[in-house]
């Protein structure tokens, strides 16, 4: 069952033009693929708020469209919704059932030995341990070594992972982008030592698909399935 309600995406802000303009397309591409009102509500850096979006709302669905369930996720997008008066609710988090997409990416880099999953980081030891998780899903997808790596926030960061997989004897190491859009994050992929780096998710039909499924079961977890087992099969 579909609900009338409109979606709002509840999306990390940028200073990356980019990054902007890549969510912005996104909330575009779901707007087409569910025939809904879709919004955009920023949870930093830009205006409007999610708490501004949803106020000008009667009642909404909010999708994260975040990979781990840092404070963002767990204290922000709560937050907001309580400001705005509590008429919304929201969907899990889009998480790791975007790692096919991911791997996805990674192989258009062709073969490599190894590989170090990129994180945004998190002061949270379990959004740290999600990202872990998700490396490990992605080593047996690919039948490499991989290891998880961080831009900021959390150890190791992604040029130290780069470095450990280099110090164990794998030759060609790749970083497989666990980011959402473009932007300084992704930025600093690139200096990171390794021999090719992947895109981040962009406005992949996967996490389209994601977001749209979400809205439609209203925020019932139990009955939206997991990619993390497609990635493992």
């Amino acid at each position: 069952m579909t609900t009338a309600n409109p979606l709002v995406l509840a999306v990390h802000g940028t200073r990356s033009a980019a990054g902007t303009r890549t969510s912005q397309q996104l909330a575009a591409a779901v707007a087409a693929a569910c025939g809904a009102e879709v919004h955009l509500g920023w949870v930093d850096i830009h205006r409007p708020t999610l708490t501004d979006t949803l106020r000008a709302l009667p009642a909404a669905v909010v999708v994260p469209v975040f990979l781990t369930s840092g404070y963002h996720v767990t204290s922000d997008i709560p937050a907001a919704i309580a400001a705005a008066g509590g008429r919304s609710s929201a969907t899990p988090l889009i998480g790791a059932d975007v790692l096919p997409a991911v791997l996805e990416n990674l192989r258009a880099l062709g073969d490599v030995d190894a590989v170090v999953l990129a994180g945004a980081g998190s002061l949270r030891p379990g959004a740290v341990g999600e990202v872990q998780a998700a490396a490990q899903a992605l080593s047996r997808a690919v039948g490499r070594p991989a290891r998880a790596g961080f831009v900021t926030a959390a150890s190791p960061t992604v040029a130290e992972a780069v470095a450990e997989l280099r110090a164990a004897g794998h030759r060609r190491v790749a970083i497989a982008s666990y980011l959402l859009a473009p932007g300084l994050f992704s930025e600093r992929l690139q200096d990171a030592g390794a021999d090719a780096v992947s895109e981040p998710v962009g406005v992949h039909p996967l996490l389209v698909e994601e977001i749209v499924q979400r809205w439609r079961i209203a925020g019932t977890p139990d009955q939206a399935p997991s990619r993390l087992k497609a990635v493992n099969d």
